[in-house]
């Protein structure tokens, strides 16, 4: 054998296969999700907010590369207490989910952003912070836009009890006012045991419910999360003494599409961050000239604008 090293070996040209992909097994999600700690058109007018903040302005990004931010947190995480198992509570302002709210996070969360995995709710919530702190908070977008916690929405729960989940979400209504003027409730809903993520976003005063999903499909994928929503709705108008002019409408919004089995989480944090960006209570059906795809430089900014804000919080 030592005097064939260096020598040629012929090999049959049909057993070449230049630049072929190897062939990889579809990712089974694992629970990263809810089941982890727990857990007519609107006025274009224009209301006073804020641009939003590119937390990589300055920074040299390159997409499927960690931007300067990233690293600069990821040091911090390694040289903390968070890297042998200790967390961090983190306190939300009341005005994100109407009430009092707050995450416990720890390695694995910040995993999930260094590493690109899929989101739990911990990640979910943080980042929706942000855009309150960011976007939203002192300005006429809170009258417009309003979140509600997946840890209080979801499908592990409607299964579960689902007349408890109704009747939360009716107490969620009755606490942010009459719901007459056109805004959205968002609400990110996971499918349960870290599964997939959509977006639902609901416009109270006109009878619409807006479905985001970044798989193919629409809500009959989970049926008892509609029915949830539609008895909600109604019960709350009930409760106004509201006229049920007519039915509840549901739009499938022919949404950006992931490619992969990991980004749900992440499309779902764009869709809501570029609807409050534009300031759109209606969303177009065919969604957003702007955004018609999502590129992974689209989503890397999700996560480097999380990361800044985690930096900017001390968080750790």
């Amino acid at each position: 054998m030592r005097d064939a090293v260096g020598s040629f070996v012929g090999w049959p040209s049909d057993l070449i296969f230049p630049d072929a992909e190897t062939p990889t097994r579809p990712t089974h999600k694992v629970g990263k999700g809810i089941s982890r700690r727990i857990e007519s058109v609107a006025s274009q007018k224009e209301v006073p907010g804020r641009e939003l903040k590119s937390a990589a302005k300055d920074i040299p990004t390159t997409s499927g590369t960690k931007s300067q931010i990233m690293m600069r947190l990821e040091k911090m995480v390694e040289e903390s207490d968070i890297m042998h198992g200790a967390i961090r509570t983190i306190n939300f302002d009341e005005g994100v989910f109407g009430a009092a709210h707050f995450e416990i996070i720890g390695k694995e969360d910040f995993q999930q952003l260094f590493e690109h995995t899929e989101l739990g709710i911990t990640v979910i919530h943080t980042y929706i912070w942000y855009m309150y702190v960011t976007l939203m908070r002192g300005t006429e977008l809170c009258n417009r836009f309003n979140f509600i916690a997946a840890s209080r929405i979801n499908a592990t729960l409607i299964t579960n009890n689902p007349t408890s989940v109704k009747n939360d979400l009716v107490d969620i209504f009755m606490a942010a006012g009459d719901n007459t003027t056109p805004s959205l409730y968002f609400l990110p809903f996971n499918s349960g045991n870290g599964g997939h993520w959509v977006l639902v976003a609901m416009d109270l005063s006109r009878l619409i419910v807006y479905y985001l999903d970044s798989l193919s499909g629409d809500w009959s994928k989970y049926p008892n999360m509609k029915k949830t929503i539609d008895a909600a709705i109604i019960k709350f108008r009930l409760k106004k003494k509201y006229r049920n002019r007519k039915d509840i409408t549901w739009i499938r919004v022919q949404c950006p599409q992931q490619n992969n089995s990991v980004d749900c989480g992440f499309f779902v944090l764009r869709f809501m961050r570029d609807i409050i960006a534009l300031n759109r209570i209606d969303i177009p059906k065919m969604y957003f000239e702007e955004y018609k795809t999502y590129s992974r430089a689209n989503l890397d900014e999700i996560k480097d604008e999380l990361c800044q804000f985690i930096v900017d919080q001390r968080i750790i």
